[in-house]
């Protein structure tokens, strides 16, 4: 997790290019875990995100571009990624829950 934290603070210096995001978003922001991913989204637009599959890493760190509904792009100009979101962030019995591709996140 030490690489995790190396790369947040990376996405920090680059975050004057990260647009906040809007007033209706807001829930989105937090630490977001499973076993197999870590997402991190700042209230000012950052965006860190590491997935553990098929023995393989994938991770992602830069500024959050836009919404388009409950999905978010992150990246800059053409280089970008698209998280699909099917479940928005809600609240269960004072637990935060979002599923992002697929994947059941928890707020810690």
């Amino acid at each position: 997790m030490n690489k995790f934290l190396l790369c947040i603070i990376c996405i920090l210096a680059l975050s004057g290019c990260a647009k906040p995001l809007p007033e209706d978003k807001l829930h989105y922001v937090g630490e977001w875990q499973s076993n197999e991913m870590a997402l991190l989204i700042l209230a000012d637009g950052t965006v860190a995100y590491k997935r553990l599959k098929g023995g393989g890493t994938t991770s992602v760190n830069g500024p959050l571009k836009e919404f388009q509904g409950d999905n978010f792009i992150v990246g800059f100009a053409f280089l970008t990624t698209t998280f699909k979101v099917t479940q928005a962030p809600h609240e269960i019995d004072g637990v935060w829950k979002m599923t992002v591709d697929g994947v059941s996140l928890t707020k810690v």
